[in-house]
């Protein structure tokens, strides 16, 4: 059948390194016992021979969602245990594009603040996630003069590969990469299903959608290959930090980097309790337990909807959270934001760093377009408890 960072801060790299180390007995249930690895059938892992595996591994594929916080801890202490048996490691990252490399290696290197890093990699328009999310690992990369990779492509350029085919973005933009192999059509039913979970009314063509996501997947796995050729004799062990859907059950970035030449490879992804549903051996190489009872809540503040950029003005707004600011300031799917207090609206990354500026208690005017009419709304972020 198809299948469809704080704690750094409370134990230090050090007490999370012997959390991964040391683990402890499974539990009940098919998930590991947070702080256990296991394999996807349920097999407790010796977690220093595992290490040892790794680290004779040409790349290591690490999942995560991308807002859960516990994930990323996880991934630091994944990190830390790896580099200290493969001292060349190197840290791919699907969060950056090619194109802002020097903006990674000038972080590293120790030549720009973390404030002039943000700015300068664009992070907010090419990613959008909270940067606190990833900080600890950006510090436990420059601590430890780890090189970091940039492994994605401008999201436009992503997109002209799904819609208008490999031709549609020239040789030089794309690095050289080459044309993506065939998905499985397992891949094909995995992207089906989580294209039905985008709201009705609002899905992207299907066949467009798996094309764009393969681009992507192909985009990230020639970055991770050309990095390993470009290594000779003793290549680096490569560790990118990827979103899960583009590793599980082999089906995005594995498969394309098998099609690469680089076979000797392995997944491995978090798991919460109750997350285990399937013992699928194809699923990851490995499953780590993390604990799952603490939500990441994004600095400053929050506005409460689901964006896109659109072709034209402002961002059009695809959902709006029930319960949310955006929903009490009569904020509707549909709408296109065109200015946020002073501040004109031209990408998604303009909003997202209007409202986190916002103070609580604040109001922030917003001029909108709804049925081609021109309306004025209030956001209003209350007082924080």
């Amino acid at each position: 059948m198809n299948k469809g960072l704080r704690m750094v801060e409370r134990f230090g790299v050090l007490g999370l390194l012997a959390l991964l180390l040391v683990g402890t007995a499974q539990g009940a249930g098919d998930c590991p016992t947070p702080g256990t690895w296991m394999s996807p059938e349920g097999k407790v892992l010796d977690a220093a021979g595992l290490y040892a595996d790794l680290a004779t591994r040409d790349a290591v594929l690490l999942g995560e969602r991308h807002e859960r916080m516990d994930d990323h801890r996880w991934q630091l202490g994944t990190l830390a245990a790896l580099h200290g048996q493969r001292p060349d490691l190197v840290i791919g990252l699907e969060m950056l594009p090619r194109s802002k490399q020097p903006v990674l290696d000038a972080w590293v290197a120790g030549e720009l603040d973390p404030e002039t890093f943000l700015e300068d990699s664009d992070w907010y328009t090419h990613w959008g996630f909270d940067p606190d999310l990833y900080w600890p690992i950006l510090h436990f990369a420059r601590v430890h003069g780890v090189p970091l990779l940039a492994l994605n492509l401008e999201r436009e350029h992503i997109r002209r590969l799904g819609h208008g085919g490999w031709e549609a973005v020239d040789a030089q933009t794309r690095d050289g990469v080459s044309e993506p192999a065939e998905p499985s059509e397992g891949y094909r039913a995995y992207l089906e299903a989580v294209l039905e979970r985008h709201p009705a009314g609002m899905r992207p063509d299907s066949d467009r959608f798996i094309a764009t996501q393969v681009a992507w997947d192909r985009m990230m796995a020639g970055a991770i290959a050309d990095r390993i050729d470009a290594g000779g004799e003793r290549p680096p062990l490569v560790v990118a930090i990827i979103g899960s859907g583009h590793l599980e059950y082999g089906y995005g970035v594995p498969h394309q980097l098998d099609d690469l030449g680089v076979t000797d490879t392995a997944v491995l992804l978090p798991r919460e309790p109750g997350e285990c549903e399937e013992n699928d051996p194809e699923l990851a190489h490995a499953l780590f337990g993390v604990p799952g009872d603490e939500r990441f809540e994004a600095s400053g503040a929050m506005l409460g909807v689901h964006l896109e950029a659109h072709d034209e003005p402002g961002v059009r707004i695809l959902n709006v959270q029930s319960g949310s600011v955006g929903e009490a300031a009569g904020l509707q799917a549909g709408d296109h934001v065109l200015q946020a207090g002073e501040r004109p609206i031209r990408a998604v990354a303009d909003l997202q760093q209007v409202v986190q500026a916002v103070a609580p208690g604040t109001w922030l005017p917003l001029e909108i377009e709804r049925e081609g009419e021109r309306l004025d709304l209030v956001a209003r972020f209350p007082y924080e408890d």
